[in-house]
């Protein structure tokens, strides 16, 4: 990582901040694929603003000059990623890799030998980044209602290594 981050919990006072970074990011990154109800601005920011919230204490934050950058999140009592965003300007300098990396610590420091997560088909970007990280397709599937447009969407997988021993304390 070629910038000074620093990789920490979320704090409570920051959720609308948060909630921005991910807008902005998918403004950017994901809405060009988007169709019909999925591509709708207003629905996405209040989602992403309530994953934020309720999510709160399963999200893991970069920090650059003291100033949120970009965030990943996990899902409660499963080894899945459902959000990993970095401020569009700061895309490309190991922010992501770092917060995902930390992520993958974290969720081997609980035993889960896979981590998995999904991203937009479209997005080659993303699943090269994912795959440049050591994880693999599993199955291409179908988001959305039947008969309504649907997106395409990709579910990747990466084994972890937990750590089965004892831990010893040396002093």
């Amino acid at each position: 990582m070629s910038l000074n981050a620093i990789i920490r919990k979320a704090l409570p006072g920051e959720i609308e901040t948060l909630a921005d970074i991910a807008f902005v990011a998918w403004e950017r990154d994901l809405l060009p694929f988007l169709h019909g109800a999925a591509a709708s601005r207003n629905a996405e920011k209040m989602r992403l603003t309530t994953a934020v919230h309720d999510g709160l204490d399963r999200i893991i934050v970069a920090e650059v000059n003291e100033i949120a950058v970009g965030w990943c999140q996990r899902v409660r009592g499963r080894a899945y990623i459902p959000f990993l965003f970095v401020t569009p300007l700061l895309q490309n300098q190991g922010l992501g890799s770092a917060l995902l990396r930390r992520m993958e610590s974290i969720l081997e420091l609980e035993g889960a030998e896979r981590i998995q997560l999904d991203t937009l088909a479209d997005n080659v970007r993303a699943v090269n980044f994912y795959q440049h990280q050591g994880y693999q397709i599993l199955a291409l599937k179908s988001e959305g209602l039947p008969g309504r447009e649907t997106q395409m969407s990709v579910r990747l997988e990466k084994r972890l290594d937990p750590w089965r021993g004892p831990i010893d304390d040396i002093e």
